[in-house]
């Protein structure tokens, strides 16, 4: 090793130390309940994370990758039905729609924001009449163009499903993210910036309907004890984890504040300092962007990643496949070159530790490491 330091990608026990006793007291209050699923402890955090997002409702599950194919199953998505998304983000989001049976349209993405395209919906829905619901993605804790999209949905009775898993309280021109379309999904995944001990995740809607239909699909469909309305799922939140997220929601916008600081410091020192990459420039529509992760671009992505590593700097690359060339997806048919920009962001971006506790000087190392690259 030849790093001074020694910098993770995400170091959870720094976030997690100082509160430890405050959740391991939650912890035991729930085990001496002697109940663990549901329960007031998710009715609370259903409550409070409605609140915090500005939502009507908010109903808990057990996972954000559930909580897509649950929307997709309270809005009747299914087969012989088509959604558009992109291909630049996480498996779950085109799986849960292979999931309800239903096939993935992609559209390519921005390549400042990372995010859908909406120059290119319009085209897209036109040539799919079979389009019945469209999920934009707020990659990396950045928000979507969602006044557009939303208006191309109405114009064309579309529901919009937002992907806010890596994204809880961003905002979109003063609007947080999950309370734009119909519903809004989100992931507690330990590496979100809200990240609970395990899986677990959170629908949000303004629709009275859809929020009593989410919260029966996600014990089986059941209305009332053994009463079954809809063919539902296992998707229950754990009432541990409700425990944990309730602690950790309080300190969330600090959290938050000192994301962006962060990176805030990286884009000033690496501007600063002549590397020759690009760094994440939030656009005047992302009113409050929450950093889940800090990710560049660079040509040199490769070796540059190599050379972080030898001087002790995790990084991890989101995304080295896009969605329509992975082999799961063969039978859409897609080939290489279909969404280029797509393409050229697997093979150049790189995030870099962007957490919380990060030092000043932990940032000022990481950049010297990378001006030290190119120089």
């Amino acid at each position: 090793m030849i790093g001074e330091r020694i910098i993770p990608l995400l170091d959870l026990r720094a976030q997690n130390s100082p509160i430890r006793d405050e959740i391991l007291a939650e912890v035991m209050r729930v085990i001496d309940s002697q109940r663990f699923i549901l329960g007031d402890d998710v009715r609370r955090l259903e409550e409070e994370i409605a609140s915090y997002c500005g939502a009507a409702f908010a109903i808990g599950c057990a996972s954000g990758s559930d909580a897509l194919f649950l929307a997709l199953l309270a809005l009747d998505i299914g087969p012989g039905d088509k959604v558009l998304t992109t291909p630049f983000t996480f498996f779950a989001t085109a799986g849960a729609v292979i999931r309800a049976g239903a096939t993935p349209v992609f559209v390519d993405v921005e390549p400042g924001t990372f995010n859908m395209d909406m120059n290119r919906v319009a085209d897209a829905l036109s040539a799919h009449p079979e389009i019945r619901a469209v999920i934009p993605i707020h990659l990396f804790g950045g928000c979507a163009d969602m006044d557009p999209l939303c208006a191309l949905a109405r114009q064309r009775g579309i529901a919009v499903i937002e992907d806010a898993a890596q994204s809880i309280g961003a905002e979109y021109k003063g609007r947080r993210a999950g309370t734009m379309g119909d519903i809004g999904c989100f992931s507690f995944y330990p590496t979100k910036n809200l990240g609970g001990y395990g899986d677990s995740g959170m629908l949000t809607t303004g629709n009275a309907a859809l929020a009593e239909r989410l919260t029966a699909l996600r014990v089986h469909g059941e209305i009332r004890r053994y009463y079954h309305q809809w063919i539902g799922i296992n998707s229950r939140l754990d009432t541990l984890q409700a425990a944990v997220l309730r602690v950790k929601l309080k300190y969330l916008d600090s959290w938050t504040a000192a994301r962006q600081h962060n990176a805030g410091l990286y884009a000033r020192l690496l501007a600063g300092g002549g590397a020759p990459v690009d760094c994440p420039q939030p656009t005047p529509y992302q009113t409050r962007h929450v950093y889940n992760q800090f990710t560049i671009r660079s040509r040199r992505r490769d070796p540059l990643r190599e050379h972080l590593k030898r001087h002790g700097v995790g990084t991890e690359i989101y995304y080295p496949l896009p969605l329509h060339l992975q082999r799961c997806f063969a039978e859409l048919g897609c080939r290489p070159g279909d969404f280029p920009v797509s393409e050229r962001l697997s093979a150049e971006v790189l995030s870099l530790p962007i957490y919380s506790e990060l030092s000043a000087e932990d940032i000022e190392y990481v950049c010297q490491v990378i001006r030290g690259f190119f120089s």
